[in-house]
């Protein structure tokens, strides 16, 4: 027996090309053991050691027979000693609300064939401190325990602690072999000896491992066993793209939670009798700590320590100062101190960055945006971004824009300290992006609008380069929210000239849109800031368009206010264009219809004397409307009309025909020349459509409707007032809608009288 454990040992240790120390420090046998085996002399070793220079040895099934046969004497071999199957799950979290989708996806992992491809299967679960990485796994793997027979391994490596610095794998290691039996004496010294014997021991179990609170991948990539039937679960607030890339990992990042699951997670813990008592506090506390659970959790534990707090009060004190509300002594109950782990890892640049970015106006952020903020290009941007997603600071959607949560972003201003001008100047550059392209998108809109004059762009701040009309309703709808938030920044700021300025670059969208309470906010701020300014025309420009859209709301006795404010002012400067410019808004809004036309024909005789042809044209459109709505002189409106649509067509006006055909439209309906109302209509349809205007779409879209009833067409009359309603729904505009759906109705009517 002696002779064929010797020559067994021997020969596979030298086709492994190993010494005996070699095979020791790689087995965890000690060096006189292998010796007495192959010299003769130990004659009955431990299977268990046997067992473990087989694993070193990478032996197959047969081999591994033919060695345990040869040490045992027996044909077949013994029965492995039985080694601990390891429990190491932390308890459950209690309660756990939510996350479904998220468990769902972890199942997927253990679905048919997971691990079918040789290679370990590994989910790396990435997202902010304190969004609730480990609870997930936790709740996960107590769920799923009867599913690894062989035992669970749990190790916090520490990697985001507030009082150590990451483990070393080699610590994990040594405790998992620990855990899984094997005695001190039989570990090796050298850290890849002891990572060997591991994958060695766990090498086709069904076993999980949970490797939580990671740095990096180096940190991780020790731990992973050798087969392809244990699962790992990692997280981290790093996204490991080293396990992704590396070793095929599964990337499921943690978000935050549902409104529905955060009020589920606060009456888990305070019980749902008061949640209910004080439903619109709990509603203010969800929106507070933003799907936050660690935010939720310090706030619930908070009203279960001091039980006289209404919900109401929590809300208050959460409302005035979050930071300091979620603050505690205890760094695990503490979310400024969970995000500082985060914010301390940091290099100095992605730092600053982090900085800047909580500063910028509105909820999200481009990279062309936050290249101008940071100043420092859209190359170098770019990659600091990636580091801050990496660390799961910010978060990209799919498309392409940043986003920092609120409380992250409160943590932010206060936790990185920039300088007075670092902030100033960066604040500038982001304001001058915005104000930039925005006047940019907005002459793209309608290039004949009378320019107004802006400054040159702070150094370092780049605007945005925009196509032509889709790019840039697009980029409008993108940026909305943020260029809303930039202006109320510039009124913060006493940037007074970027108030003003912003509003009229966002007019034409707002018009297009329909955002007509959005219209009124700009102009209202617009008009506070001008009045600070030492400057006539930007109050001229911000009272007669602050009267525009008060119209547009049905505010006429404001709009008259604001209107004939612009219009003194304009007469004091001597300023015949501002004049025009009054009389022809003043036009669209008196509630006297022959005063109405007679402002307009005021605005037409000073512009033909100003050489602005479009702006003429506008004016002899508003003459034949108007005199269109008195119904006195259609002739003469259409004379009117028809002469303004030949200076828009020389002069490629779009929105200027438009207009005009609409008016004409009108006019043909109104004198029973329906088949050409339907003509008109639907070429000022499709130039609105070109220009993506649907407020005036849904207009045309009714009155269109008006023309194809009185044809007798009541299908195509129902085709176009359902998608004026529709647009007039989108918009707002409820009365119109109902007005809208009150002719659709009366379509089915025999007694509905057709031009109404």
């Amino acid at each position: 027996m002696g002779d064929l454990l010797a020559g067994a040992v021997r020969r596979f240790r030298l086709r492994a090309g190993l010494t005996q120390e070699a095979l020791a420090e790689r087995s965890g046998v000690s060096v006189s053991t292998i010796r007495g085996m192959e010299t003769g002399r130990r004659r009955n070793p431990q299977v268990a050691s046997v067992r473990q220079l087989a694993a070193a040895l990478d032996l197959g099934p047969a081999e591994l027979d033919e060695l345990l046969a040869a040490a045992t004497g027996v044909g077949a071999p013994q029965a492995p000693q039985a080694l601990p199957v390891p429990r190491q799950l932390p308890a459950p979290p209690v309660p756990f609300v939510g996350r479904e989708d998220e468990l769902h996806r972890l199942d997927a992992v253990l679905g048919p064939g997971a691990g079918a491809a040789g290679t370990v299967v590994v989910s790396a679960i990435a997202g902010a401190g304190g969004v609730g990485k480990s609870w997930l796994v936790s709740h996960w793997a107590h769920r799923n325990v009867d599913r690894f027979p062989d035992g669970q391994l749990f190790v916090d490596l520490r990697g985001f602690s507030p009082d150590s610095d990451p483990m070393d794998p080699a610590v994990a290691v040594r405790g998992f072999l620990d855990a899984l039996g094997i005695e001190p004496d039989r570990i090796p010294v050298a850290a890849h000896a002891q990572a060997a014997l591991f994958r060695s021991l766990v090498a086709g179990k069904r076993m999980l491992l949970v490797l939580d609170n990671a740095a990096d991948s180096a940190q991780i990539t020790p731990l992973l066993p050798g087969g392809d039937t244990c699962t790992v679960a990692v997280t981290s607030r790093n996204r490991l793209s080293g396990l992704i890339t590396g070793h095929g990992a599964h990337h499921l990042p943690v978000d935050i939670l549902t409104d529905t699951e955060a009020r589920a997670l606060l009456a888990a813990r305070l019980g749902t009798g008061r949640i209910e008592a004080e439903p619109a506090a709990v509603a203010e506390l969800v929106r507070l700590c933003g799907g936050f659970p660690l935010a939720l959790s310090i706030t619930a534990g908070r009203a279960h320590v001091h039980p006289h707090l209404s919900l109401a009060d929590l809300a208050g004190e959460l409302r005035e100062g979050a930071m300091d509300v979620l603050d505690d002594a205890d760094p695990v109950a503490s979310l400024p101190a969970v995000l500082s782990l985060s914010h301390h890892a940091l290099g100095e640049e992605e730092a600053e960055v982090f900085g800047l970015l909580a500063i910028a106006p509105g909820p999200d952020i481009s990279l062309a945006a936050a290249a101008s903020l940071t100043g420092r290009g859209r190359s170098r941007t770019r990659s600091v971004l990636r580091s801050l997603e990496q660390a799961s600071l910010i978060a990209q959607d799919d498309a392409g824009r940043y986003r920092m949560h609120d409380l992250i972003r409160r943590y932010a201003t206060t936790a990185q300290d920039l300088s007075d001008g670092t902030r100033q100047a960066a604040l500038r550059r982001v304001l001058d992006f915005y104000t930039h392209t925005a006047y940019a998108a907005d002459r793209l809109l309608e290039s004949h609008r009378e320019p107004i004059e802006l400054g040159p762009p702070a150094p370092a701040c780049h605007p945005q380069a925009l196509s032509g009309i889709p790019a840039a309703m697009d980029w409008f709808e993108a940026e909305h929210q943020n260029l809303l938030a930039a202006q109320h920044a510039a009124a913060a700021h006493a940037s007074h000239r970027t108030v003003w300025q912003l509003a009229w670059a966002l007019n034409n969208y707002h018009y297009r849109r329909g955002h007509r309470h959005d219209q009124l906010a700009v102009w209202q701020s617009a008009v506070d800031s001008a009045r600070r300014l030492p400057d006539p025309g930007a109050q001229i420009i911000t009272y007669r368009l602050l009267g525009r859209a008060h119209v547009v709301l049905g505010h006429h006795q404001e709009a008259i206010e604001a209107l004939n404010e612009a219009l003194a002012l304009s007469e004091r400067q001597d300023d015949r264009a501002l004049q025009a410019q009054a009389h022809y808004t003043l036009a669209s809004i008196d509630p006297d219809g022959r005063q109405a036309v007679e402002h307009a024909r005021r605005a037409l005789e000073l512009y033909r004397g100003l050489d602005q042809p479009i702006a003429e044209a506008n004016a002899l459109n508003a003459v034949g409307w108007l005199a269109a709505l008195l119904g006195e002189d259609n002739d003469m409106a259409r004379e009117y009309c028809q002469a303004a649509l030949v200076l828009y067509k020389h002069h490629q006006d779009m929105d200027g025909q438009a207009q005009t055909l609409d008016s004409l439209g009108y006019i043909d309906h109104h004198t029973g020349r329906h088949h050409d109302a339907v003509r008109h209509y639907r070429e000022a349809l499709s130039l609105y459509r070109d220009l993506d205007n649907a407020y005036e779409i849904a207009e045309t879209l009714d009155r269109l409707g008006h023309s194809h009833a009185a044809l007798g067409d009541h299908g195509q009359a129902a085709t176009v007032w359902r998608e004026a309603r529709d647009l007039f729904r989108q918009q707002g505009r409820d009365e119109e809608a109902e007005r809208t759906e009150r002719q659709l109705d009366g379509l089915g009517e025999e007694d509905t009288p057709a031009g109404t």
